[in-house]
């Protein structure tokens, strides 16, 4: 009788405990959200691209780990609205159950976001953003920053170019949350560097004329025209220098440029310049591998935020395996003290401040002699380690950081 009580108890206590260990998965579901530029500006640089690594990421975690939990992709266009972005991500946290959103590309829409995930208690791994607010000023304990910012951008291009006699600047700024951040970080960089800025004006996003903007910065004298815009403005205002004959006499710095940027305007017209990156899908072997993987599906190289995009998916969910919970504090504390070793960075790690902190590379174009094959556009110049490609934590501007 004994016996009998106390196998029932100890198959009681058995069913008791996996039940409790079931239900630290919410709903048994794993949902990741990519909010991301479907049809704008940037769709080309996130978008369906971004969407496509976040699901190849659940296959692959799906396939190896074989968890017990289910995973979902959901994903939406925020249109470059952060009012969009942000009842979207309401949205899916209220009546949905995301429990974590990635890319979102567009700063403004990534601090709108990035607000309501700390208020709902969730994940926020932001991958196409750069602004540094996301880690200064408005961080918080639910946002991770992980493929870069405009202060590791303005670092390589920047104080390469001062370097190289570029001693004199003027920005053409896109008028938002990214492109105030981007020209304040490269502005710093070149007055440190010994360099001057002697002036700077702003475009509105997705700007349809550039004429106005770049006979300001002619008119300036200044060697080195600094693009602190993105995607198709940096296109746009390229391709309209190029037109005004400004490149005879000053040289054009985009600050933020993609591997798609160079594709689509090829390397006749970009040979030569710097930029800088945190991923290069013909950088090694992983990077190969995985970058053909994808190109397989998308018909094109992936950029630093597609490749991005996998990264985080791909340690979150791992995360998750391992601690056993999708509970939004347990996961960023374990994320935090993970270190991450995939083809996109190695000994990567999450600081205090949610900065995702990895080696970037300080590229050039090749000449289109160069080019061995299609979609090879880079020589790397030099590795900037990660400790000094982003902003020191003793200059954090973060509440969470103790001085």
């Amino acid at each position: 009788m004994k016996k009998t009580l106390l196998a029932a108890m100890l198959a009681c206590a058995f069913s008791l405990g996996t039940s409790a260990a079931h239900a630290q998965i919410s709903d048994n579901v794993v949902r990741i959200g990519v909010l991301t530029d479907m049809s704008g500006v940037y769709s080309d640089l996130g978008g369906l691209g971004s969407v496509t690594a976040a699901k190849m990421a659940v296959e692959d975690f799906i396939a190896t780990k074989k968890p017990s939990f289910k995973v979902d992709v959901v994903y939406a266009d925020h249109l470059n609205k952060a009012d969009i972005g942000a009842s979207k991500v309401r949205e899916w946290y209220d009546r949905e159950g995301v429990d974590m959103v990635t890319d979102a590309l567009n700063s403004g829409v990534a601090l709108a976001a990035g607000k309501i995930t700390a208020e709902k208690n969730r994940v926020i791994m932001n991958v196409g953003a750069a602004t540094t607010r996301l880690t200064n000023e408005d961080c918080n304990a639910n946002t991770v920053h992980y493929a870069y910012d405009t202060y590791a951008l303005a670092t390589g291009v920047a104080k390469a170019a001062v370097k190289q006699g570029g001693d004199s600047w003027f920005f053409l700024t896109a008028d938002y949350a990214f492109g105030q951040s981007m020209e304040k970080d490269a502005s710093d960089v070149v007055k440190s560097a010994g360099g001057k800025v002697v002036g700077s004006v702003r475009h509105p996003l997705n700007a349809s004329d550039f004429s106005s903007f770049l006979l300001q910065a002619q008119n300036s004298k200044a060697k080195i025209i600094g693009l602190a815009n993105a995607g198709g403005d940096t296109i746009n205002a390229v391709k309209s220098a190029a037109e005004f004959g400004i490149t005879k006499n000053q040289t054009i710095a985009p600050l933020l440029l993609f591997l798609n940027d160079i594709h689509a305007m090829g390397l006749q017209s970009t040979q030569g310049m710097m930029l800088t990156e945190g991923f290069y899908w013909n950088l090694n072997k992983e990077t190969r591998d995985w970058s053909r993987r994808y190109f397989s599906r998308m018909k094109r190289m992936p950029n630093m935020l597609h490749a991005g995009v996998y990264s985080a998916v791909t340690h979150y969910l791992n995360t998750i395996a391992a601690a056993g919970t999708d509970e939004a504090s347990a996961v960023m504390k374990r994320m935090k003290t993970t270190p991450i070793n995939d083809f996109y960075a190695k000994n990567g790690r999450i600081r205090e401040d949610g900065r995702m902190v990895h080696d970037m590379y300080l590229m050039q174009v090749k000449k289109p002699a160069e080019s061995k094959e299609p979609w090879d556009y880079y020589n790397v110049l030099a590795t900037i380690k990660g400790e000094d490609a982003f902003q020191p934590l003793s200059a954090s501007r973060c509440s969470m950081i103790k001085k």
